[in-house]
């Protein structure tokens, strides 16, 4: 399993300076996503079909 440490993450720009929301990074297998109050905490990684999946029921309104 690939270390997170060099990866980039981004945050939403919709955040501003807060920093409480998540934040993502992309994988040559897919995503991660991890709590951006806790950086060196777990990060969940998910498949590129998974990752598809996911944010296509969010902009769906599915987890709503």
């Amino acid at each position: 399993m690939r270390d997170l440490n060099d990866v980039r993450w981004k945050k939403s720009s919709q955040s501003g300076a807060y920093n409480n929301c998540v934040e993502v990074a992309a994988l040559d297998s897919g995503r991660a996503v991890r709590d951006s109050k806790n950086p060196t905490g777990p990060a969940l990684r998910c498949t590129t079909p998974g990752w598809s999946a996911f944010t296509a029921g969010v902009k769906s309104g599915e987890f709503d």
